[in-house]
């Protein structure tokens, strides 16, 4: 499989990783497991930057633009087409079946087929000045916030709204421009003025004749839908139109993996999406993640005051049971003598941290722990001070984490579990040493707490059978080093690295 092709210059590469995350989002809608949408994703990416950087060095005629798509379509249409050679080439196997037959129907020769005969929404969203296609996919497809598109295309961020809808109502009149050149019969053309009326008034009606009309004619229902403006119809008229197959599902995806990267849910997140700086109220989480700190070691020293005082009971019953008291501690803090990982000292790996691959066991049950993403703990002191000869549990499952590939500023990785015991739901938590951020994960759900990362199951593969495996995979950004994770957890149970 190739590589990844290098970033040309700087603005391509500081964009790598969001093209890369459009890809292989959609990528994976189009295949049928993890390694082939990796390479669909590598076999489309490297495609399309290639035609892009074509199309950006061949000469122009004065005053006249060549249409094109912007960036991102212009990739996920590179998807479609290298689906398309992979089922002509007798690799259809490998493609997600629906696809393969959308490949071989009329629908998919709309795409490539005569011009004017392409979807009303393809052909009016080239015909837009790059910069304002730019705009109105990344805000309504994409779902990123106005302010951070606008500071991405170097638009004032006061005037952004003003623009957007500038350039809805372009979109519009390029799109009612591509339907009028649109082959068409009679019945078709004498709704045009009609449907054009009906579309520019959020109040107006649809007439009954009209709108049986658009239940049964593919063509003009996908006008109407680009002609609307009003009703939160344009984003789906848009994926559908420019993508074809797949493309509501990978509106869904853009959706949620904005969600991720704007962390909605944690605090200081509403305020991320009005300005798009994700480093606002950074000092005041930092204080409270402080205050709360103090506050968990303050009460774990008083538990292990008061644990060890002595209490009512005569000398005989202390003395009886030696062993009985612990210290308490607090139980995020690991034992001083016990190795984190769960692993005995001597066996504490000495593999470089920037390993792209880590792989490690679960020591104790894969069942559910009551406390959700414990950091992992070491060996249960009462059994260190047990007999030497003491039975030893066996691995309840094993773990491997691959990087699969990197860039710049990013990278994908998938992880790899195989349980001995059957499950019915599953967790996986680790945390990165270097400050990663997941931007997006398939096959399971995602959360992030400052380093400590979870992954829970998805609807369709919370069951595992025994000796059986899952697995999921990840998009994530890196800064500097990018080493393999640590305190990797199955359902709460630390994972030791080999």
């Amino acid at each position: 499989m190739p590589d990844l092709p290098t970033p040309q210059d700087a603005t391509e590469a500081a964009l790598f990783t969001e093209y890369w995350d459009a890809v292989l989002s959609y990528a994976d809608l189009c295949t049928s497991g993890a390694q082939t949408a990796n390479q669909l994703a590598t076999e489309a990416f490297a495609a399309g930057l290639r035609e892009a950087r074509a199309e950006g060095s061949s000469p122009v005629r004065a005053g006249r633009r060549a249409p094109r798509l912007p960036m991102i379509p212009l990739l996920l249409t590179a998807v479609r087409t290298a689906a398309a050679g992979w089922e002509a080439d007798g690799l259809g196997h490998r493609l997600d079946p629906d696809l393969r037959l959308w490949l071989n129907s009329d629908k998919a020769a709309r795409y490539t087929g005569p011009p004017l005969q392409r979807p009303v929404a393809l052909r009016g969203l080239r015909d837009l000045q790059e910069a304002d296609a730019s705009l109105l996919w990344l805000v309504e497809v994409e779902a990123l916030p106005l302010p951070v598109v606008a500071r991405r295309l170097g638009l004032d961020p006061e005037v952004a709204g003003q623009e957007l809808e500038q350039v809805r109502a372009l979109f519009r009149d390029r799109s009612h421009r591509a339907h009028l050149d649109t082959p068409m019969d009679a019945q078709c053309r004498s709704y045009v003025r009609l449907l054009d009326a009906v579309t520019r008034s959020s109040g107006a009606d649809t007439p009954d004749d009209l709108s049986r009309h658009l239940a049964t004619c593919v063509q003009c229902a996908e006008a109407a839908a680009c002609l609307r403006l009003h009703g939160g119809g344009l984003p789906a008229a848009l994926a559908g139109g420019v993508i074809g197959w797949g493309g509501l599902a990978y509106l869904e995806r853009r959706r949620r993996a904005a969600e991720v990267r704007l962390g909605v849910g944690r605090p200081g997140a509403a305020a991320e999406r009005e300005t798009g700086d994700p480093k606002e109220d950074t000092g005041r989480g930092r204080l409270l993640r402080g205050g709360l700190l103090a506050a968990a070691v303050l009460l774990s020293m008083l538990a292990l005051g008061v644990s060890m005082m002595p209490f009512g009971g005569s000398d005989e019953d202390r003395t009886a049971r030696p062993d009985d008291r612990q210290p308490v501690a607090d139980p995020r803090v690991p034992l001083p003598s016990a190795d984190p990982s769960g692993a005995a000292p001597t066996a504490r790996s000495t593999a470089p941290a920037a390993s792209s691959t880590a792989v490690g066991t679960v020591a104790g049950s894969a069942g559910h722990d009551p406390d959700p993403d414990p950091e992992p703990q070491g060996t249960s002191s009462a059994t260190a001070r047990g007999s030497a000869t003491a039975p030893r549990r066996e691995a309840a499952c094993r773990f491997e984490y691959e990087q699969v590939n990197e860039w710049p500023d990013g990278f994908q990785a998938t992880v790899t579990i195989t349980t001995v015991e059957a499950l019915t739901d599953w967790r996986v938590s680790w945390s990165f040493q270097d400050g990663q951020q997941v931007s997006q994960m398939w096959d399971a759900r995602v959360s992030q707490h400052g380093t400590r990362v979870t992954a829970t199951a998805a609807d369709y593969n919370k069951s595992v059978a025994a000796d059986g495996s899952l697995s999921f995979g990840f998009l994530a950004s890196w800064d500097g080093t990018n080493s393999a994770p640590r305190a990797l957890t199955l359902n709460g149970s630390p994972c030791a690295a080999r």
